[in-house]
């Protein structure tokens, strides 16, 4: 094997937890002492990817490589064997870049019980920019700070402590980010997002998972076409919405503008934005608003209860209360479907 250096981990999605039991003893181990890297391009056709800028470790990448088909320890001759005849594994470092590639050299019809998982990670500075595609594999990210893309057809996706401009697709698995900030857009097609401690222009999207949202802070916008949404202290302006679940969120202290087709929803505020504006074609709505603030209120449905205190001037029946709280100010506005309680508090 020519001096290959770089990152990537291959495992059939399948076998993903076996992978990592095995992540004990390198094949490989190739030194990035001396080396300028500032960004880091793979693209492997079936494998998972780690790329980790966390302090204290050697700039290295060491390379793991066993069997698949449960096939796991294989000797190191078997695996040479393997790799000279199915696969063109390569890796180059210039100008500060590195760049790596794996792929078969085989067809869909080779024997498969001769498939190898071959797995990669990369320790690098903490402001490098990566490039990253996998057709099967997940990806982790950690400690990096720069341009990070990153894509899987259908692993899943796990960030932490990663700042700059982060854009990531998954075709099916999950996503999990946390601690990070700056520019976060990340999408998977069916699998569930879970975000916590995270701060910026923050962009999350799943067509069939849940949210689960956490210590958000900036102009967030996260949606689902049929999961469930719960979040807890959400702070700057924050658009949210599902197609067929339902939503619970608490201790929001941002401008919301929040829809489900279906399910029901809960919303408690610590303080109102700029604006509320809540959408509910079916479900039942529960609204916490604090009691100190002026805000202008619009809220209709099917049935309206309200427990608004003194501090309310306006009209009130049991399908609509228009008015103003404590003298005015943000406009809350509801539209729900069989029923909407409201509160203060």
């Amino acid at each position: 094997m020519k001096k290959y250096l770089l990152v990537l981990f291959v495992a059939c999605t399948g076998n993903a937890a076996l992978a990592q039991n095995n992540w004990k003893t390198p094949y490989l181990t190739k030194s990035l002492s001396g080396q300028s890297v500032k960004e880091v391009f793979v693209n492997t056709s079936g494998g998972s990817i780690t790329v980790s800028g966390a302090s204290g470790e050697q700039p290295r990448v060491e390379i793991f490589i066993q069997g698949n088909n449960g096939n796991g320890d294989l000797p190191k001759e078997e695996i040479q064997k393997r790799l000279d005849e199915n696969y063109e594994l390569k890796v180059d470092v210039s100008g500060g870049e590195v760049h790596a590639s794996a792929k078969s050299k085989k067809d869909n019809n080779w024997d498969w019980k001769k498939s190898l998982s071959i797995s990669f990670r990369v320790y690098v500075p903490a402001n490098v920019a990566t490039n990253l595609n996998t057709s099967g594999g997940s990806i982790h990210l950690d400690n990096l700070t720069g341009t990070q893309q990153f894509e899987t057809s259908g692993g899943s996706l796990h960030l932490d402590k990663i700042a700059g401009n982060i854009k990531g697709r998954t075709s099916g698995g999950s996503i999990h980010v946390s601690n990070s900030k700056d520019d976060i857009d990340l999408q998977t097609s069916g699998g569930s997002i879970e975000a916590t401690n995270c701060t910026g222009r923050i962009r999350l999207e799943t067509s069939g998972g849940s949210l689960h949202l956490d210590g958000l802070k900036g102009d967030i916008k996260a949606t689902t076409s049929g999961g469930s949404i719960s979040g807890n202290k959400i702070d700057g302006d924050f658009v949210t919405g599902t197609s067929g679940g339902s939503i619970n969120l608490t201790d929001l202290s941002c401008s919301l503008d929040a829809s489900t087709s279906a399910g029901s929803f809960h919303a408690q505020f610590l303080s109102v934005g700029k604006s509320v504006k809540i959408d509910v074609s079916a479900g039942r709505v529960d609204l916490q608003l604090p009691s100190k603030q002026g805000l202008n209120l619009d809220v209709r449905a099917d049935r309206v209860e309200a427990n608004l205190g003194d501090s309310f001037s306006g009209n009130k029946d049991k399908e609509r209360i228009e008015g103003k709280l404590n003298g005015g100010g943000a406009l809350v506005e509801v539209r729900g479907g069989n029923r909407v309680s409201l509160t203060v508090n």
